[in-house]
This record gives C-alpha cells, structure tokens and sequence, in this order.
C-alpha cells in the first residue's frame, strides 16, 4: 500500500510541475481568448457604409526595392478606394538600386494618380517622419514596399476610422501572401511558408483582436498601420533610436495621449513569405530585440506580482523574458528525466499528452480565425483547408522560441542595429567559441596522441 500511495504521489508531483508552465503560457490563455473572440464576433457591429471618400495619405518608405515597388503600387491604385482621393507618398532612404526609374515611369504611365518621390538619407524613422509633414491626407496609412494590400483593405479601413470616433489609430492584419506560397517550389521551405501563414493568421485575426478588447496591443505592425492624422502630428513621432520605431510610436499613442489602440481584421497586408531560415531567425531576432528597447523606453513602475494582474506590459515582459529562462529548463528536463528512473515510455506518454495541449490551444484558434475570416470567401477557404498544420504549429512555435531566446541573449550583450547574424553565422561563432573554450583539451589530447605514438 505504501508503494502504491509512494509511485501516486511521485506521479502526481511530477504531472502538478510538468504541467504548469503549459497551462501558464498556452493552455489557458487561449481558452480565455477562444471565449473572448467569440464573444466580440457576436456582438460585432458594421460599418458603415461611406456618403463621402475622405483623403487619404499612403507613406511607402523605399529602400532597394525595385522587385517589388510597381506591384505596391499596383495594389493601392486598383484597390476599391478612389485612387483620386488619395495621395501616395515614396520615401526613398538611400536606394541603391533603380527604385526611382520604377517610381519614373509608373508616373508616367499613370498621370491621373497624385504619387511622389522624396529623398531622405537619415534612416527610416526620419524618413517616415519628413513624409508625415508632406501628407495631406485626413488618415495616414503606411504600407511597407515589399507587399500588397488586399482590395478592400483601404477601404474597410476608412469605413472603422470614420464609424468610430474613439478610433484614432489602427494596426492593419499581417498575412503572408497565398499565390506566392502556392507558386514556391515544393518541399520543406514552402512547408514552413504555410506554418508562417497559419503564425501570421493566428496572431493578427485571433492574438490581436484579442489584445484590442484591453487595449494592449503591443505594437502597429509598421507593415501596414493607419491614423488620424491629427493623432500621429501630436506625438514625438518615429524614435530613431530603436529598431522597432512602429512599437514606440503604439506606446506613445497608448502611454502619452491615452488613445486606444485597434486593429481591423478586415484590412489584410500580404506580404511575401520568408525564403529561408536565416530570414526567419534574424526576423524574430530584431521583433525580439525591439521589443525589450521599448519596453526600457516606457518603463513601468508597478510591482512585478501586481503588475501581472494589472499591467499588460508586464505581464507581457514576464511571458516572454521572465518566464523564457524557466521554459528552457522545463524543455531540458526531458533529458533529466532519463537519468531520474522515469521509464522511457512514461517519458513519451507525457510529451505526447503536452504537445496535445498546444495543439488543443492553435485548434481554438483556428476557430477564431475561421469565423473572423467568414467577409473573404476565397481567404478562408485557403485557410481551411490547411487545418492539418494546426498539428506541426507547435513545433513552429517551439523552434522560433529559441530564435527569440537567441534574440534576448544577444539584446543583452549587443547594440541596437538592423543587421544582425544569421543563423549560419551564429552556428559559426559557436562553433569558434566552442573550440576556443575546448582548445585546452584539444592540445592535452594532441600531446597524448604524440606520446602514445613515439613510445610505439
């Protein structure tokens, strides 16, 4: 009897603090967020349907991006806004390519669209700002240059702006681009372009209009955000001193005029899917880093047990750094567990039913999304259809963690800068900093080789 109640209690302990941290970090919050979303879509009004077409300012800061600039602009002029009611602004930050040529004769062969080209050579946040000064618009609307914007998306932005007057900012919804996925070459890379698209539809249709209901949307994708005019002006506009000067301009919004900020789920950027790992890993590496300079930026002086309860940016840095370093040693335990008389099979049983979790949290998900994409028919039969990788999503979710993880070490020993190491080169750098801290070895070993060898 004693060992029975001796093998429960060890098996309870064990699942009580194996448990935990995936019910802290996935579990529960999705399940409090499926209900949330549901309970938003039901209450959802719509909006309005436009008397008038207000003005409107596109800002497209250019940067060697001849490949992918006509196609941009494309998608703004053949949208379903008048392109007679909108101005679009290029902001060029020291191109070294024929991005001008291309801005040249789209003028050219498009004189009835009111576009233009200004010159900054002082990095984007000034350039993005010059361009803020020289816009016209009633709403301001930035769009980066390497996508495209869905043909409703400037349009059902205007129509939330103008429904809601408590709306003086919003952040568009982010999704990597389907054709582009569907034209890539089979195999592992296009695989991991459509977990990016299932990432992506994720955090912006279920992540973000969750974080909008409380306010506590950390930052306006800078890919594609939209204001009042008369609401970005009164800010210190873009920081220059931060990789992530979309984040900074959302606090300054939020913390400094005490505005709400919103998302539309039906204004959708397409942008273009990452092409390797090495774009994936220095990607999330630079949200990582951004998001900790920021967070500096706009310190809090709440308490760390309070704040979790009251305080979204706490509570955020607290998911994402103070809790990163007890999640790695949670997934390193797997290998203790072999050492600690677990059966192997025990061992199994237990990942299993974990990585059930997480896929149990991306299926309520899934749902959200599903149901927030119900006004694009074409759209959420393409995400329908990819219901299986809702199984490999953490998985995804697992490998990018530690590429932020990498993003946190490096934040701590390393300046702000827009080029960070790849992959490849962090591998490299390990492996010299590996062999560097072993060389004492390598050489004892080598002496014993030539000691075994003349004694032969």
């Amino acid at each position: 009897m004693q060992n029975i109640m001796r093998m429960l209690t060890s098996e309870m302990v064990f699942w009580t603090a194996w448990i935990i941290i995936p019910l802290i970090m996935e579990i529960i919050p999705a399940v409090f967020g499926f209900l949330v979303l549901i309970k938003k879509r039901l209450r959802y009004r719509k909006d309005i349907e436009l008397k008038y077409f207000p003005e409107i300012s596109v800002i497209i800061p250019v940067y060697n991006s001849a490949s992918t600039l006509e196609m941009c602009i494309n998608s703004i002029v053949e949208s379903n806004y008048p392109f007679d009611k909108m101005d679009i602004l290029l902001v060029n930050n020291g191109s070294k390519d024929n991005s001008f040529e291309i801005f040249k004769r789209y003028q050219k062969e498009h004189k009835g669209v009111n576009i233009k080209w200004m010159n900054a050579q002082q990095g984007k946040s000034k350039a993005l700002n010059m361009a803020l000064f020289n816009s016209q618009g009633k709403y301001i609307i930035h769009l980066d240059s390497d996508g495209i914007v869905h043909q409703d998306a400037l349009l059902n932005l205007i129509k939330r702006f103008e429904s809601n007057d408590n709306i003086h900012c919003m952040t568009g919804s982010i999704l990597t681009n389907p054709e582009l996925i569907s034209n890539a070459k089979p195999g592992f890379m296009r695989f991991v372009q459509k977990l990016e698209f299932f990432e992506y539809a994720q955090a912006f249709l279920a992540g973000r209009n969750f974080e909008a209901e409380w306010n506590s949307i950390f930052t306006m994708s800078g890919a594609f955000s939209s204001f009042r005019k008369s609401t970005i002006l009164k800010t210190q506009l873009y920081n220059t001193e931060t990789v992530c000067e979309d984040t900074h301009v959302t606090f300054q919004v939020r913390r400094l005029l005490k505005k709400k900020i919103d998302i539309c789920e039906k204004a959708i950027f397409f942008v273009e899917p990452i092409d390797s790992i090495d774009t994936l890993y220095v990607q999330r590496q630079r949200w990582q880093r951004g998001e900790l300079e920021v967070a500096h930026m706009f310190p809090t002086n709440v308490g760390a047990i309070k704040g979790f309860f009251t305080n979204f940016m706490t509570r955020l840095l607290m998911f994402d750094h103070t809790f990163a370093f007890p999640r790695m040693i949670w997934y390193f335990a797997l290998i203790c567990l072999t050492f600690m008389n677990y059966p192997y099979m025990f061992i199994v049983q237990s990942v299993i039913i974990i990585y059930a979790l997480y896929t149990f949290s991306a299926f309520l998900y899934y749902l959200n999304v599903f149901s927030y994409l119900s006004w694009d028919k074409k759209l959420r039969r393409y995400y329908a259809n990819k219901i299986l990788l809702v199984f490999f999503l953490p998985m995804f979710n697992f490998v990018v963690y530690w590429f932020r993880m990498a993003g946190i070490i490096n934040s701590i020993k390393g300046t702000s800068t827009w080029k960070t190491k790849t992959f490849q080169e962090e591998c490299e750098t390990c492996k010299i900093i590996i062999k560097k801290d072993f060389n004492v070895v390598i050489i004892v070993i080598d002496k014993l080789r030539g000691f075994i060898t003349t004694q032969k």
